[in-house]
This record gives structure tokens, C-alpha cells and sequence, in this order.
């Protein structure tokens, strides 16, 4: 039997020292062939990225035991000398977010050229002429001009192209690939796991995936090990623990996949709120000598809609579609240039500021990163209860209390979390008690912006069922907005797609997604894969 490319065995990797020791990694085996595309999947602080990052010994401050085998020598044994020739060259690395991954002071050319030049030291002139045709191979247009590009004035889609090229640079034999669709749109998503296949041919390269996005190793992954707690729980071929998971842990990360959730809309549900040709612009920036052109580009390009009482309106889109510009026009947070909104058929643009007050109160936003969203320096009580001191001033403390402490039972938290701080609190902690923020002045309105993008599956799949929990309970009407088509397909009746500012479809959910019209359309809902067979 040949030897494996990769043969991890026992390993262990724990960060600080006796009884404050966190165990990162827990005796963890598993082996890579040469060619073989693998996939680690598991939840946030699964063990996941320490393992992958251990494989480079790139883990800083930590206590390593076990043997990690690369064609049968041990890399524990190597110095760091004989390990800076084997990154890069015999195995290399691409992260989840480029734009901190690539150096923001050079040209994505100039990196790939050093990796290249590191190496294997050939001229200069060789290393360019191999850069740019990495760059071109990868798919960036116009490769030899992009060349010079710093990694800001490249998409999201490009940085991701490029530091796979920088990766390939000296054509290795195993590619660490960990979390590299996540921060991308649907359709860039899937024309990089496109890309990864076709290179994986051509260059005859293993690659081990590191990701929580399950869809994507049951159509890449020939085999798959599943980690928990920061140990590998299950392990096999990708078809088999797919359809006979024999943990329970796999089978629930599996059976968490979205599910649908809504429930059908009364055809006479008042509308609670509507836009009519909603046009937003900014003034664009200067260009260069022409210091006297002040033209404006539109990002909302005369949008209508409707949402009706406990109805879901997904709103969907890759990014810079204008989605969460036209969530902050209807709320009133963002000056329109044309159009008009209406609150309960009233023109919001007529409001004065009393009536402006009450509006955000009845129409509120959940944000994607909770961590981001909620103080840092303000217990939980004073974060959910913040919304009822400025709208319901003439509460007395006690009454405002107890609304803090129904709010946060509405969402499953009970009042032990009064005194704490946001950082003491899981992802779906956190989302929930924004969720509770919201809740305590009893919206008709919630806007979503992303709410589950940050969780993990399991939490995203408790999370969405509270959502749907609430709104039969309360009636309340959800705008919806989402890269995840499959999240938008289990929670809106209805789906609204934006492309460059402007409305290319709109319809009901399930119509929508098994016989869209609009190219546009078509290819979002494809490269999700929820076209129907």
C-alpha cells in the first residue's frame, strides 16, 4: 500500500499551561492521498483551523504532540529553517478573507513574484512572465494591467483569484484551503470551487478544505472528516457519511440545513409598508485632473414594494445590489433622491420628528455581527432595556425591568444573563439578545440584515426558528435580507432579487426559485443549487 501524501497521527494541541490549559486539538488522526480532495468540517472553535495551521506549524504559543507526516518524514522534527522551504513550495495555504491575508502595501504581482523568487530564485523577469500567467490561469481579466493592482482595487472575487495563484506559485502538492468561498457572493463563490477543481486536475494537487458549509463537501470533498470539541468524531467517504452518518453530532450538523419555516399570508394582510420608485445616489468621487465633475451614481434604482402584515419579503442579491441601502431608505436613515416611502400608508418623508421617533420604533433592525452591533461596555440589561428609556420614558425602573426580562424570555434567555456583558455570550447568544432588543418595543417591522450569516449551521437553523416563532405570534412582517439563498428559501413568502441598484425579478418563493426568468435570476439561484433538477 502506498504511503499517504499526509499522515496526521495523535495530534494534539493545547494553548497555556496546567489548569487554565485550553485544549485546542484532542488526539486527532487522519491521513491525505496525493490528489485526493478532503474536507474538515465542524462548527466555530471545532479545531478546525489550529489543525490545518499546525500542518505548517504556524501555530504560535502552543503545546503540539503527535506526529505530522509529509512523504513519511515527520515535520514536528524539522527547524524552522527546513520548514520556511517546504510552505509555499510543498504546501500551501489560502485563507478566508484575501484582504487580510494579501500585504495592503504591495502589488498582488510583486507577492506572487517574491513567492516565486523565495523559492526558487529564478530572475526577475521569469518570475514576472510566471505571475501574470498565475494571475491569467486563475481567471483575473486583463491580467498583465492587474499585475500591478494593490489588493484593494481588486473585487472580492479577484483577491480570492489571486492569492490562489500566489499559492500555486511554485506548484505545490497540497493546498490548505480554509473557509476560501465564505466572504463571497453566491455566484463568485461558485466560480472559485470551479476554479479550485479544475487546478486540482491540472496540477495533479491535494487540497484539504476547512469549512462549515456542508453543501459545498457533499459537491467537492471525495472524503470528509467531521471535528467536534477539537476532536475528529467521525470520518469517511463523503457519499456514505452523508446518507449513514453514524454520529449524532454529524447527523444533526446534517439535519440543520435549513428547513422551511413559513406559514401562508391571508391575501387581504394590510400593507404595513411600501416603497413607490425609491431612487438613492451618491456623489461620485472626482475624477483625477477633472476636479469639476460632480455627477452622481445611482445605487437604488427606482425600487417598489410591499410588505404585508406577517409576511417575509426576502431581498436578494450579491454585493453592492443595493440591499441594505434600500433597508436604511425605508427606515429613513438614508436621504432618497427620488421615490417615496410609506409606514402604514402614511409618507414617511412628511413625518415630523416625534413621528420619525415613533416610526423606528415600529420598524427596527437586526444586523448581522452581533459583536459589532451591541456595546461592549453595557450589561445586557441596559442594552435591551435601552430602546424602552428613550421611547417609553414615563416607565418607572421596575416596570422597565420586567419588560428587560420578558423580552430576553420571548428569545429564550432568562434573567441570570441581566447583569453580564455582551462578550460572555456565544454567536447565537448574542443574536438573541439583539433579537430581544428589538422585541421590547413591539415592532410591525423587523428589518434582518443578515442575521445568520455570522453562526454557525446549528445555531443559524435555532435562530431562524425563533424568527419564525415570533412572527406567528406577534404578526410581524420581516424584510429579509441574505446572501444565503438557502436561508431566504425556508424564511420569505415572497423574493425580490436586486442586481447594480435595480429590481430584475420579484415573486413568490417557491416559483421563484424552481423557474426564475431573469439570466440574472437563473444564475444566482444556480449556483446556490436550488435550481430544481
Amino acid at each position: 500500500m502506498s504511503q499517504p501524501l499526509l499522515d496526521i497521527r495523535s495530534l494534539s494541541v493545547a494553548f497555556g499551561a496546567g489548569a487554565t490549559a485550553l485544549q485546542a486539538v484532542r488526539d486527532v488522526s487522519f491521513s491525505i492521498e496525493a490528489g485526493e480532495r478532503f474536507a474538515l468540517v465542524g462548527e466555530s472553535g471545532s479545531g478546525k483551523s489550529v489543525t490545518a495551521l499546525s500542518i505548517l506549524r504556524l501555530v504560535a504559543d502552543a503545546h503540539t504532540q503527535g506526529q505530522i507526516l509529509w512523504n513519511a518524514e515527520n515535520l514536528m522534527d524539522k527547524s524552522e529553517r527546513q520548514m520556511r522551504g517546504i510552505r509555499g513550495a510543498d504546501i500551501a495555504m489560502i485563507f478566508q478573507e484575501p484582504m487580510t491575508a494579501l500585504n495592503p502595501l504591495y502589488p498582488v504581482g510583486r507577492q506572487i513574484v517574491e513567492a516565486i523568487e523565495l523559492h526558487e530564485g529564478v530572475p526577475r523577469q521569469e518570475a514576472d512572465r510566471r505571475a501574470v500567467a498565475l494571475l491569467a490561469r486563475t481567471g483575473i481579466p486583463d491580467a498583465e494591467r492587474k499585475f500591478h493592482s494593490f489588493p484593494h482595487q481588486l473585487s472580492g472575487g479577484q483577491r480570492q483569484r489571486a492569492m490562489i495563484a500566489m499559492a500555486l506559485a511554485c506548484k505545490p502538492k497540497l493546498l490548505l484551503a480554509d473557509e476560501p468561498t465564505t466572504a463571497l457572493d453566491v455566484t463568485i463563490r461558485a466560480q472559485i470551487v470551479d476554479l479550485l477543481r479544475d487546478l486540482q486536475e491540472e496540477y495533479s494537487l491535494a487540497i484539504m478544505l476547512i469549512t462549515h458549509d456542508l453543501n459545498l463537501v457533499r459537491s467537492f470533498a471525495s472524503r470528509v472528516g467531521v471535528m467536534e470539541k477539537g476532536r475528529l468524531v467521525e470520518c469517511g467517504a463523503t457519499d456514505e457519511l452523508f446518507e449513514r452518518p453514524q454520529q449524532p453530532y454529524t447527523r444533526m450538523l446534517i439535519e440543520s440545513r435549513p428547513q422551511r419555516e413559513v406559514e401562508p399570508v391571508a391575501g387581504d394582510a394590510p400593507i404595513v409598508l411600501e416603497a413607490e420608485n425609491v431612487e438613492v445616489t451618491f456623489p461620485r468621487k472626482a475624477d483625477g485632473w477633472r476636479w469639476w465633475r460632480h455627477d452622481n451614481v445611482a445605487v437604488v434604482r427606482r425600487i417598489s414594494l410591499q410588505l404585508g402584515e406577517g409576511e417575509t419579503l426576502g431581498i436578494v442579491g450579491e454585493s453592492g445590489s443595493g440591499k441594505t441601502t434600500l433597508a436604511m431608505a425605508m427606515l429613513g436613515l438614508q436621504r432618497m433622491s427620488g421615490g417615496q416611502v410609506a409606514f402604514q400608508g402614511q409618507n414617511i418623508a412628511g413625518f415630523d420628528r416625534s413621528e420619525l421617533r415613533t416610526l423606528r420604533s415600529k420598524v427596527q433592525v437586526v444586523f448581522q455581527d452581533p459583536f459589532g452591533s451591541l456595546s461592549p461596555r453595557m450589561t445586557i440589561s441596559q442594552i435591551v432595556g435601552e430602546g424602552l428609556a428613550l421611547h417609553h420614558p414615563e416607565l418607572g425602573k421596575a416596570e422597565r425591568e420586567q419588560r428587560v426580562v420578558e423580552a430576553l424570555a420571548e428569545v429564550g434567555m432568562d434573567a441570570s444573563v441581566l447583569g453580564r456583558y455582551p462578550h460572555e455570550f456565544s454567536g447565537g447568544q448574542r443574536q438573541r439578545i439583539a433579537i430581544a432588543r428589538v422585541l421590547i418595543l413591539k415592532p410591525r417591522v423587523l428589518i434582518l440584515d443578515e442575521p445568520t450569516s455570522a453562526l454557525d449551521v446549528s445555531i443559524q437553523q435555532q435562530v431562524l426558528q425563533l424568527l419564525a416563532r415570533l412572527q406567528r405570534k406577534y404578526r410581524l412582517s420581516y424584510m429579509f435580507i441574505s446572501h444565503d439563498l438557502a436561508v431566504v428559501r425556508a424564511m420569505a413568502h415572497r423574493i425580490l432579487v436586486l442586481k447594480d441598484g435595480e429590481a430584475v425579478e420579484a415573486g413568490e418563493t417557491e416559483a421563484l426559485v424552481v423557474n426564475p426568468k431573469h439570466p440574472y435570476s437563473r444564475a444566482l439561484f444556480a449556483a446556490a443549487n436550488l435550481l430544481a433538477s
